[in-house]
């Protein structure tokens, strides 16, 4: 069994904005724009980096969830945490074993993919909101991934980043958020510094972080494979994104270059 992260969510004021400054950082393409979350007042792009997705959602209209997360953390910022696994009818019902309310319990048929999703309510786990998925295409991140439409691997082709390696949540508490998510996906925590605390997962990791600034809790810094570091840093600054030597800062996240 495999619990890995997939994906992670940013929700921005603008979205064309904000998806320019990431294609022309990262030196990568919008590979799909889903019109299925119209729904909920949406609507976002997703890029793909080596089978690893990228999504930025914005408001279409007032009084949306995303739009009063945006409200609520005072800008722009990390949204969600998507993990897909291959035991998702074990998980929907250790769910409720452990007393965590779904907002949503999607399964979509897509003629390339069937893929499934449990949304978990954030006041149940904290940090940031949390999906646990499920694609058609198992183990594979090459195979169909339904949340990028068809054609994704026609896009997945940075020559300055690769894969999401893991993100941070800052908590208020960051060892009491860790064992929740411990509780809630199975997986060990460990110490990793003074009020850290991170949990590997199969491929990926989350960190539990001390707040860091007045925003509250929520999704703040993003670790991605970095193939030209010092291409990314000067497309940043041409740009005009905060950055550093091994960091940018986009659409309210901290971009961390890694090897």
């Amino acid at each position: 069994m495999y619990l890995r992260l997939r994906q992670i969510a940013l929700v921005a004021q603008d979205l064309e904005a904000s998806a320019k400054l990431i294609g022309d950082v990262f030196g990568a393409e919008v590979c799909f724009r889903d019109p299925g979350v119209g729904k909920y007042g949406l609507h976002n792009v997703l890029f793909a980096f080596e089978g690893t997705f990228l999504e930025v959602v914005a408001p279409l209209r007032e009084g949306t969830a995303a739009g009063r997360y945006i409200e609520r953390r005072k800008g722009d910022g990390g949204y969600m945490f998507i993990v897909d696994c291959d035991d998702l009818e074990a998980r929907r019902d250790h769910m409720k074993a452990v007393d965590v309310r779904l907002v949503e319990d999607l399964k979509v048929d897509l003629g390339f993919a069937v893929s499934e999703a449990l949304h978990l309510h954030p006041r149940d786990t904290g940090g940031c909101l949390l999906s646990i998925d499920r694609h058609s295409g198992g183990p594979d991140t090459r195979a169909p991934y339904g949340w990028a439409g068809a054609d994704w691997r026609d896009f997945d082709r940075s020559e300055r980043v690769g894969a999401i390696l893991g993100a941070e949540m800052q908590c208020v508490s960051p060892e009491e958020t860790a064992a929740r998510w411990m509780q809630i996906l199975g997986r060990d925590i460990r110490a990793a510094g003074p009020g850290v605390w991170t949990m590997p997962l199969t491929k990926g990791f989350a960190h539990f972080v001390p707040l860091a600034d007045d925003r509250g809790e929520g999704l703040s810094e993003v670790h991605i494979r970095a193939k030209d570091r010092a291409a990314v840093i000067r497309a940043a600054e041409a740009a005009g994104a905060p950055h550093g030597t091994d960091w940018v800062e986009m659409v309210g996240v901290k971009f961390n270059l890694r090897d």
